[in-house]
């Protein structure tokens, strides 16, 4: 075999590779996007939110690209979700109110609809839970941690320079003081009574009668319905039936999957770095976030 034969077979090699790679990134994004544009007949379109709430943005992209399609007559909101940062909960909790003066958007609560996962369901059409469900907790939090007395036996000292009493509050290498616990307090308050007003407002109850059991308190499903915090109880599939009986939709509705989001590979490449970063920042400062968790 020669070198020139050698040569000429590496490069078919290489060119057959790329052209199976190109291949793949193509049916992936012919397949991928998974929009509802090819649907003819009417149907009810699905929106998941699982686990903990930290961005609002693609929850709040795929309702508007529902409220955005005629042939969506309906929307689903699945929630199997603990709860999670207090302003991304409140983006999504606004999302959802403004789709159901437009459109009929019924929830669905999986295993686990609490705290933030409760107030994005609060503004629906109808709510949705099984019996077993846990959901409810009602309540602000703020976790802090000391790790003063670590610092000091291991011989490290810290030095903070501030232009004012509270701009270290809550810092891990000191103690709250008296004021600040006052501070932060006043400020889980302020958010706790946003929370309950939204719980009103959604569910058409008196502020009084969600400030009772506004504690933190979780409750069953079964518990929820009886304070008027869901509607029903049943499955998904009773609250897809119920989206299409509402919608207007005759017989069994065909449940529509939202469009994935396009992805840019070369975005991917570049930014991965820089994303691993980024998270890595967000779970250094997530202590000092409020959480309806």
């Amino acid at each position: 075999m020669t070198k020139k034969t050698v040569i000429i077979g590496a490069g078919i090699f290489m060119f057959l590779g790329l052209l199976f790679i190109g291949c793949i990134f193509i049916a992936r994004a012919l397949l991928g996007t998974g929009d509802s544009q090819f649907v003819e007949k009417s149907g009810i379109g699905l929106v998941e939110v699982k686990g903990m709430i930290l961005d609002s943005r693609e929850t709040i992209r795929q309702l508007r690209h529902f409220l955005k399609k005629d042939d969506i007559k309906a929307v689903v909101l699945r929630v199997d979700s603990p709860g999670g940062v207090v302003a991304p909960s409140q983006e999504i909790y606004e999302e959802v109110k403004k789709f159901a003066a437009k459109k009929k958007i019924v929830v669905s609560m999986g295993s686990l609809a609490a705290s933030g996962g409760y107030y994005i369901s609060a503004p629906a059409t109808l709510i949705y839970a099984n019996p077993g469900t846990i959901t409810a907790s009602i309540g602000v939090i703020i976790k802090l941690s000391n790790i003063e007395s670590l610092m000091d036996k291991i011989g490290i000292k810290s030095t903070v320079i501030k232009t004012g009493k509270f701009k270290d509050s809550g810092s891990p290498v000191r103690e709250l003081t008296a004021e600040d616990r006052a501070m932060f307090q006043s400020v889980i308050d302020s958010t706790h009574s946003q929370f309950i007003r939204a719980v009103a407002s959604g569910r058409k109850l008196p502020e009084d009668e969600v400030r009772r059991i506004a504690d933190g308190r979780v409750l069953s499903g079964e518990q929820a319905l009886a304070f008027k915090l869901v509607d029903r109880l049943g499955t998904l599939q009773d609250a897809i039936e119920e989206a299409g009986r509402l919608a207007g939709i005759k017989g069994e509705p065909e449940v529509i999957l939202p469009p994935k989001k396009k992805l840019n590979y070369l975005d991917i490449l570049s930014g991965g770095v820089e994303e691993k970063f980024e998270g890595a920042l967000g779970k250094v400062g997530r202590g000092m976030q409020l959480m309806y968790e």
